[in-house]
């Protein structure tokens, strides 16, 4: 049975009303009545109920910065979303779960080449890289930054008067950050974290934990965090516009430039292994790619302003 707009937007209104600190029996009393009052209504809070048991299922917290934002700009926007949800079914929630919706849910996010500085209100200050989203909750029992996509680093505060603890949730489990600055990147199939100062505590999806020191990086995963691995220096680099590498793979340095720039950048077999290094400007890009054939034998073809192929150059 199909459920109208009107009903799904109520049964959101409901959902939240009652997980609210000051609900009252009068609330639920009124709730009941509602859902009794038609069969749409009962299968429309029933679908409600659905969607936060499978947001209560997400890696770490972050159903809390979906369903659950404090802040009455977010509860409205929340209270939409859910709606729409409760309209559309499992398509609906396919559609929610995906990189894309969650980035333009996102509180702060970047486009494509875009980096931004923002400072929280206990004084943590974080560094968004291109094509990045996240959320935050601040709430009495602790502080909660949701990773959606892409890449931050995290200068943590020391001014939280309440001493709640500061959570970094992922794709693929939490961080806890020990007085530190840090960097973190997700990506499909793991995510990186390096410290640069302090300690930061891994915890992934399985419950699994361990404590990276400063100048280490590990990668990890719903399954497993890798041995930490001594941090290059310049892992930081990008904060200030600059991509630093040290005999990187051509194939793995056009995939990084890819991106801070809009379109595709194909690398051809034939030059994918060869070693590139040095220190390359993030904002322009287009002259990175002008400057590799003085840096090494290759050509670099545009078959149109979006769409650059590095190769071997002609015999």
């Amino acid at each position: 049975m199909s459920v109208s707009d009107k009903t799904a937007l109520q049964a959101a209104e409901w959902f939240f009303r009652l997980q609210e600190s000051d609900t009252t029996h009068a609330d639920h009393a009124a709730c009941r009545a509602w859902r009794e009052a038609d069969a749409t209504h009962e299968i429309a809070w029933q679908r409600a109920v659905e969607v936060s048991q499978k947001m209560s299922r997400l890696p770490g917290n972050l159903a809390y910065s979906t369903l659950q934002n404090s802040h009455q700009t977010g509860r409205r926007r929340a209270i939409k979303a859910l709606a729409i949800l409760l309209t559309t079914g499992t398509a609906g929630w396919q559609t929610w779960q995906s990189e894309p919706a969650r980035m333009l849910r996102a509180e702060y996010r970047t486009h494509t080449g875009e980096q931004q500085r923002v400072q929280l209100a206990d004084g943590t200050e974080m560094h968004l890289n291109t094509s990045t989203g996240l959320n935050t909750r601040f709430d009495q029992m602790q502080r909660l930054i949701v990773l959606e996509a892409g890449e931050i680093m995290v200068q943590t505060g020391h001014h939280d008067p309440l001493k709640r603890p500061l959570v970094i949730a992922t794709r693929y489990g939490e961080l806890r950050p020990l007085g530190t600055r840090f960097t973190v990147r997700q990506r499909a199939d793991d995510v990186h974290l390096v410290v640069l100062d302090g300690a930061v505590e891994v915890i992934n999806s399985r419950g699994q934990r361990r404590v990276i020191n400063a100048g280490w990086q590990t990668y990890f995963d719903q399954q497993a965090i890798a041995t930490p691995v001594v941090a290059d220096s310049h892992m930081d680099s990008w904060t200030r516009g600059i991509l630093h590498v040290r005999e990187m793979r051509l194939a793995e340095f056009a995939t990084e430039m890819a991106r801070y720039r809009n379109g595709i950048v194909r690398c051809a077999p034939g030059v994918a292994d060869l070693k590139i290094s040095g220190a390359f400007q993030l904002k322009n890009t287009d002259e990175v790619f002008a400057s590799l054939p003085t840096i090494l034998p290759v050509k670099v073809s545009y078959l149109t302003r979006y769409w650059i192929t590095l190769d071997a150059l002609e015999a």
